[in-house]
């Protein structure tokens, strides 16, 4: 089964559903709800109504390329005025005021060669070498 784009997969059909960008697992059983399916079905054993249900559905909701849209451009709107939290965006640092210390080591949404994820200092003491 095919949604906006992305395969579904034979999984429980909440957990097939927050697959999609946008669908998290409670969104997933409220779609089931409102489809009149059975939330424990899995996404392979569907008729070609309950699928036609289903896309009804999620169709009416803001999921995939335009929600990721929408995030990007309130991240660009962020930037563009000069806003702390856009600062931090474009810097890509933590926007929520966690601490960059000890953690946000790892890159995030795997952008190389950023701020972030560096070397730590060691105890200072050169490594002897041998002769």
């Amino acid at each position: 089964m095919r949604i906006a784009g992305i395969t579904i997969p034979n999984k429980r059909l909440p957990y097939a559903l927050a697959t999609l960008y946008g669908v998290g697992i409670p969104l997933g059983r409220t779609i089931c709800i409102e489809a009149k399916i059975d939330p424990t079905k899995r996404a392979d054993d569907l008729n070609a109504a309950e699928e036609q249900a289903i896309r009804k559905v999620v169709e009416a909701l803001k999921i995939e390329g335009d929600l990721r849209r929408e995030v990007a451009a309130n991240i660009k709107r962020l930037k563009d005025i000069g806003a702390y939290r856009g600062v931090r965006h474009a810097r890509h640092l933590p926007t929520r005021g966690q601490r960059t210390k000890t953690n946000s080591r790892t890159v995030p949404n795997g952008i190389a060669a950023m701020n972030r994820g560096r070397k730590t200092m060691g105890s200072g003491r050169r490594k002897v070498e041998k002769t």
